[in-house]
C-alpha cells in the first residue's frame, strides 16, 4: 500500500500514529477492537483516488499510539478519546480549505462509539458522519453499563469477562495472539458472544474468510504482540466511569447529518431491542439528522472488510452531497 503514508503526531499528551492517503476533504476513520488503522486499507486507497484526503490514527492504547497509560482505565473514556479526536482534527485541519476544521468522520465498532461521542460534545467539528454496526446509545441515568449487561446477558458475556483487569489478557495469551484474532474477526454469529472461563475460545483451527488473508491476521497480530491487549480492552473497562462521568448528556441528541450501515448478521444488531430501536423511531429521535439506515444481508460484524466495495460506495455517495465540486473534480 504504497499510497498509504504514516506519521507520528503531539496529540493530547500522547504520540499518535496517523496512516493518511490523499488530497482534499478530510475524511477522519475511526477503528474498533481488534484493530487499528489497518483496518480501513481498503477505504483509504478508495477515498484518495476519488478527490479525497483519509486520515486514520491509532486510537489511544492501540497498536503504535503511545502515552495513555494502560495500568489506568480510567484514562480511557470518551472525553479522553473525543479529546484526541479534537487535538486531531485542529492539527490535520488547519489549512483555510479544511472547511473551518471541520472533517468527514467514519467510524466502526468502538471508533464509532468515540464518533457519537465527538458529534455529541463537539458537533463543530463534524460536516458528517457514517457510522458502522454500532448505534447510537442513550446513556440510561438508572443503571450503569456492566449490571445491565450481566443481568442481560450473564457472566460470560464477553463484555463483562473483559473486566476483570489482567484475567482475560492471561487467557489470550495461552490461546495465541493469532488465534485470538482469528475467532474475533471471523465471528459470525447473530447471537451474543460468549467467552467461557478458562476456555475463551475453541481450540479448533479457524479458517479465514475470503475477505480477510493470513497477511491481514499477521499485521493486527504484530501490533497486540508489541503492546499486548490491555489498552484496547480498557475501552471496554470504562463503560461504567464513562456513565458516571456524561450525566450532562444524559438527553443529549446528535445533531450531525448521519448515515448508519449494519449488516444483519452482526452481533449488536441482532442485541435485544436494537432492531426495534433503529428501525421503529428511537434512533430517529435521538439522531434527528439520521438520513439513512443500510441493513446489509448476510453480512456480520466486520462489515467494511467483508464488503469493501459496498461500503466504500455508500460512502462515497453520502458524503458526496457535502462535499464542493472543486475537491471531488476526480469523480
Amino acid at each position: 500500500m504504497e499510497e498509504i503514508e504514516h506519521r507520528s503526531l503531539s496529540i493530547n499528551g500522547l504520540t499518535m500514529h496517523v496512516a493518511e492517503a490523499g488530497r482534499g476533504p478530510i475524511i477522519l476513520f475511526l477503528h474498533g477492537f481488534p484493530e487499528c488503522w489497518y483496518t480501513w486499507r481498503h477505504q483509504m486507497v478508495f477515498f484518495a483516488s476519488r478527490g479525497y484526503r483519509a486520515v486514520a490514527p491509532d486510537l489511544r492504547g492501540f497498536a503504535d499510539t503511545t502515552g495513555a497509560p494502560a495500568s489506568d482505565p480510567s484514562k480511557f473514556t470518551t472525553l479522553h478519546v473525543a479529546g484526541d479526536l479534537v487535538a486531531l482534527i485542529d492539527a490535520v485541519a488547519a489549512a483555510p480549505a479544511d472547511d473551518g476544521g471541520k472533517v468527514f468522520v467514519v467510524g466502526h465498532d468502538w471508533g464509532a462509539v468515540m464518533a457519537w461521542a465527538l458529534c455529541l460534545y463537539r458537533p463543530d467539528k463534524v460536516k458528517a458522519l457514517v457510522n458502522l454496526s454500532v448505534p447510537f446509545s442513550r446513556r440510561n441515568p438508572n443503571r450503569k453499563p456492566i449490571e445491565t449487561l450481566r443481568s442481560v446477558y450473564g457472566n460470560e458475556y464477553y463484555i463483562c469477562r473483559f473486566q476483570e483487569p489482567g484475567k482475560i489478557e492471561q487467557e489470550f495469551s495461552q490461546i495465541g495472539t493469532k488465534n485470538v484474532l482469528k475467532n474475533f474477526l471471523t465471528y459470525r454469529n447473530p447471537g451474543p458472544l460468549h467467552l467461557p472461563k478458562s476456555k475463551a475460545f475453541s481450540d479448533t483451527e479457524t479458517s479465514l474468510p475470503p475477505w480477510l488473508s493470513d497477511e491481514d491476521v499477521n499485521y493486527y497480530a504484530s501490533k497486540y504482540d508489541a503492546t499486548g491487549f490491555t489498552g484496547a480492552l480498557n475501552y471496554y473497562r470504562a463503560l461504567d466511569i464513562n456513565w458516571e462521568l456524561t450525566g450532562a448528556w444524559s438527553r443529549g441528541e446528535i445533531k450531525v447529518a448521519v448515515k448508519f450501515m449494519v449488516g444483519d448478521l452482526d452481533l449488536t444488531y441482532n442485541s435485544p431491542g436494537t432492531k426495534e430501536y433503529i428501525h421503529n423511531g428511537g434512533f430517529k429521535k435521538d439522531v434527528p439528522l439520521l438520513k439513512e439506515v443500510v441493513v446489509m444481508k448476510d453480512v456480520a460484524h466486520f462489515i467494511h472488510q467483508e464488503k469493501p466495495d459496498e461500503v466504500n460506495a455508500n460512502i462515497l455517495s453520502f458524503f458526496n452531497n457535502y462535499s464542493s465540486s472543486y475537491y471531488c473534480s476526480a469523480l
